[in-house]
This record gives C-alpha cells, sequence and structure tokens, in this order.
C-alpha cells in the first residue's frame, strides 16, 4: 500500500477517534480533574491547517510518556508540562526546559522575530534560577498560548513503561508515517506554518514538532494496533 493511503487511513482512525472520544481539546480547557487515562499517546493537530485531501485537520506534533522502566509519569501529567501554569509566580507561563514541545516553539518564535537578544538563555540547561525564568516568562505565556490553542486526541494505551512499549511503538510509527523529512510531501505544511522557523531542519522539514523518528521508516501494521487502541479508548 502507497503511503499515502496509509497517512489516508491514519487519518480515518483519527476521525474514528474523535468520534469515540466526544472531540477534540484544547489544554487551556483542560484540567486534571478531568477521566484522563493513566498512559497514552496525544495528538496535537494545527488549528488552522487543512490536508490537501478534505477538511481535516492536519497532524503537528506526537508524544507520548513514560517509556523509561520504572518512569511513573502520567498522561496529563505530560500534557500540563506542555501547558504550562494556571497560576503562581508563573502564572500563563511555563518551563520549556521540562518542556522540548515548549522549547522548541520558543525557538522558533525567537528565529521569526529576531528576539534572540531579549531572549539569549532560552533552552540553556536543565533548569534556571528565578531571575532567569521571570526575564522569560513574557515568551513562555506566548509559547502556551500556541500550545493551549492546538487541538488534540489522546489515545488509551495502558502497557507498562519501557522503550519497547506498545506507546513507543505507537508513537514512533505514527511520526515515521506522517513525515515528510527526505521524502516527498503528503500534506505539505502551510506557509504560515511556525515550525518554518525552526532551528531543527527535521521540524522543518518532516512538517511535525517532532526530531525524533521522523527520519525513521514505519512498520504500516501498526494501523491495525491504533485501531484496536481506540476501540479501548474512553471519553472524558
Amino acid at each position: 500500500m502507497a503511503r499515502t493511503d496509509q497517512v489516508n487511513r491514519f487519518y480515518q482512525l483519527m476521525a474514528e477517534l474523535e468520534e469515540t472520544v466526544g472531540g477534540k481539546q484544547k489544554l487551556e480547557d483542560c484540567t486534571g480533574y478531568m477521566d484522563w487515562p493513566d498512559r497514552g499517546v496525544y495528538i496535537f493537530f494545527a488549528p488552522d491547517e487543512y490536508r490537501e485531501s478534505g477538511d481535516q485537520l492536519r497532524v503537528t506534533r506526537i508524544g507520548t510518556h513514560a517509556v523509561s522502566e520504572g518512569s511513573s509519569t502520567s498522561l496529563w501529567n505530560r500534557l500540563r508540562t506542555h501547558r504550562g501554569a494556571l497560576s503562581g509566580t508563573y502564572e500563563g507561563g511555563g518551563n520549556h526546559r521540562g518542556s522540548v514541545f515548549r522549547k522548541r516553539i520558543g525557538e522558533a518564535f525567537l528565529e521569526r522575530n529576531n528576539l534572540h537578544e531579549e531572549y539569549p538563555h532560552w533552552g540553556e540547561g536543565s533548569s534556571a534560577k528565578r531571575e532567569r525564568r521571570l526575564n522569560e516568562l513574557e515568551m513562555e505565556r506566548r509559547v502556551s498560548d500556541y500550545i493551549g490553542d492546538l487541538p488534540f486526541l489522546w489515545l488509551n494505551v495502558d502497557d507498562e513503561p519501557s522503550a519497547e512499549s506498545q506507546r513507543a511503538y505507537i508513537e514512533r510509527n505514527m511520526i515515521a508515517l506522517l513525515s515528510n523529512y527526505q521524502r516527498e510531501a503528503v500534506d505539505p505544511r502551510s506557509d504560515d506554518w511556525l515550525g518554518h522557523y525552526s532551528r531543527s531542519q527535521k521540524i522543518r522539514e518532516s512538517g511535525l514538532w517532532n526530531v525524533n523518528h521522523v527520519d525513521e521508516d514505519y512498520d504500516s501494521e501498526f494501523l491495525d494496533s491504533l485501531e484496536e487502541c481506540i476501540g479501548q479508548t474512553l471519553a472524558l
């Protein structure tokens, strides 16, 4: 089966998943009180870009969590880190050093708007002191606004944390299938997509806010596993 056909099947399954869970959510509207599965895969969509073949929003980021043995991170914990803080010292912002998704989006804003002098330490280190974080708060808020507006779906894949887990398998193959990196583009990205300003060639060319797995081959049989997991996923 041609890659285009497999991408079409993937999006058909996304339509089934959306119907199953009662529609896409946005992180700006989500809380930890919602009935999230403990473990799963999340799929973000661009809110203003559609596939070439129809009116479906195109996927822009795929991720999971807890793929290292012994990890206890839950699906919601990961999504909350991407969303950012709703209260406290960094209200409206977040911590891009704890979320590579936030880091990459911030980098693209810096490149697009030439803000390197205002944020010279963006992305440096795995932590930062209070003063630096406060200096970066305006950009963190901009990142939160961007991520919070992305519609997303989630998939229940409740297996034990491991690099060989079914979650890791599904995430890896989703990314590899949809990536346009060094391939003929399927659903090419709009000229306005922020990712075109990314420092990462893999993001710019893949059309995804992902770096890992965009240059890998995919196993088309993962679509059968994806379909099975949709049947195990419930609305919040």
